[in-house]
């Protein structure tokens, strides 16, 4: 082969069609070399990965595994055989991953949201600071800020209704779960937040009641029903 290693990449997976001959060591040295040239487009990426042109063992393919977790940012979800219907398959599985990743796992933010930023995340998503007046967070699950929630936050941005914001400071400009949306002018949710006020902020969780948005202190029993 006039390379050692060919990398060919869709959307869901990466193949890799390797050289018959050369030494694996060397080989592998070749495949990291092509891994780390390709991190930046591939950043953070859930892939598939695939080999052609060569009978690798059980051992060698962890080797080439651990190599890409070490020397990248790139998550390889599984490995698949080749066959006619890979990409089809791999997108199954690598959906599939990401909606398990999705409904298991959340992120994390650490800094102050300014004015003008805006936040998006599918996950749910904790922040370790504030959202000032004019910044936004959209996540796809639930919010929690350990700060002060100042700004925008919208929860449950693919339409669930069972999501909740969190903040240690709760003073928001707009609050949006699922579809319902309860603004700082509006009657409820300001008497329900001025209800609530203390000299000393304390945590609050705001969720759907009966329609509407509910803003409430954080006890014991808070997460039971929701």
């Amino acid at each position: 082969m006039a390379q050692p290693v060919i990398m060919k990449s869709n959307k869901y997976g990466i193949i890799l069609i390797l050289d018959p001959e050369i030494p694996f060591q060397e080989l592998l040295g070749h495949i990291t070399d092509k891994f780390l040239e390709s991190d930046k487009f591939f950043k953070n990426a859930h892939m598939a990965l695939s080999f052609e042109g060569r009978t690798l063992s059980a051992e060698e393919e962890y080797q080439i595994l651990d190599t890409i977790s070490q020397k990248t940012s790139i998550h390889v979800i599984c490995v698949i055989d080749s066959d006619k219907e890979r990409e089809q398959y791999t997108k199954q599985r690598v959906e599939q991953q990401l909606e398990e990743d999705s409904g298991n796992t959340g992120r994390f933010y650490k800094g102050t949201l300014r004015s003008g930023q805006v936040l998006s995340c599918e996950t749910s998503i904790i922040i370790i600071g504030d959202v000032n007046p004019g910044a936004k967070i959209i996540s796809g699950g639930n919010i929690v800020i350990l700060g002060a929630l100042k700004g925008t936050a919208c929860a449950g941005a693919d339409g669930s209704e069972n999501c909740f914001v969190v903040a240690l400071n709760m003073n928001p400009v707009q609050i949006k779960i699922g579809s319902i949306i309860g603004r700082s002018e509006d009657k409820g949710l300001l008497a329900s937040i001025r209800e609530h006020k203390r000299t000393t902020p304390e945590p609050q969780v705001a969720r759907i009641a009966d329609g509407h948005i509910l803003i409430e202190p954080i006890t014991k029993n808070t997460f039971n029903n929701i």
